[in-house]
């Protein structure tokens, strides 16, 4: 078994801006619409390139954490914790279950490959 280790804080903080960045950038799409077609241009590509980036770290993540819980079968060892009160363990217990089940990964997918659709065409378009 692999035994799961943390990014290191700068790389996750690099993550975490490339997220603030891409969903800023995208936000302000709205403002260059109009104004600025350049400037318009650039806004999306950090946006998508970004939403690419941060949602395939994101879905790398979910992954790392869904097969720790499976290999280490942590959700069925919850009962043998004893130093836990019951209310303690059932939310352990639901906080695991609901990391292993989500959709979340789900969720990542689409947003990553909708964005390399986009990024793709966009490519195509404007460089064609």
């Amino acid at each position: 078994m692999h035994v799961p280790t943390l990014h290191s804080k700068p790389v996750r903080l690099l993550y975490f801006w490339i997220g603030i960045a891409a969903t800023t950038a995208y936000r302000a799409i709205i403002f260059f619409t109009d104004a600025n077609p350049v400037l318009l241009k650039v806004t999306w590509y950090i946006g998508t390139i970004g939403f690419i980036i941060y949602f395939a770290h994101r879905y790398q993540v979910s992954g790392r954490r869904a097969r720790a819980i499976e290999e280490y079968r942590l959700t069925e060892k919850i009962p043998q914790l004893s130093e836990l009160t019951l209310e303690e363990r059932s939310a352990l217990s639901y906080v695991l279950s609901t990391l292993r089940s989500t959709k979340e990964k789900w969720n990542y997918i689409f947003i990553f490959a909708t964005s390399a659709i986009a990024l793709i065409a966009g490519v195509v378009i404007d460089f064609s």
